[in-house]
């Protein structure tokens, strides 16, 4: 019992001391990175929210935003068919809570950005009472 009572105080201490650290100006890390520089000048990003899946009703994958890396050259591997690649990038997904903050990592790392807005879907008014109407076509017959 002790034990779990000094756990829970140590992960309240450590929260209470974690604090998130903003920077106002504007900061360029290209040169940290250590990425070659035909992956950063040329990189285009791709900012959007994912659709949702048509195979389901649930919404819940399309509340945070992503970031894909466009394509570049590829070529088929001549021992086994698949597609091979020299980007390291190309494959790889970032996702962010808000646009802002995926467009501030796009321009602190030197990509050119393009933003697909999000989508609102427009709510449609539906009565369960038209279920059983007699003058509309709800139910139609298969002979």
């Amino acid at each position: 019992r002790s034990l779990s009572t000094s756990t829970w105080r140590l992960a309240q201490d450590q929260t209470r001391d974690t604090q998130l650290i903003t920077v106002d100006e504007k900061l360029d890390i290209t040169t940290l990175t250590g990425v070659p520089d035909e992956h950063i000048k040329t990189r285009k990003v791709h900012i959007f929210v994912p659709a949702r899946n048509a195979m389901q009703a649930g919404v819940n994958n399309t509340k945070k935003w992503k970031m894909e890396f466009d394509n570049r050259e590829r070529w088929e591997n001549p021992l086994m068919g698949w597609a091979s690649t020299a980007d390291p990038l190309s494959n790889m997904v970032l996702t962010f809570s808000t646009k802002e903050d995926a467009i501030a990592f796009a321009e602190k790392n030197g990509w050119s950005y393009d933003v697909e807005e999000k989508k609102i879907p427009k709510p449609k008014s539906k009565s369960y009472g038209a279920n059983f109407s007699w003058n509309k076509r709800t139910r139609v017959s298969t002979k």
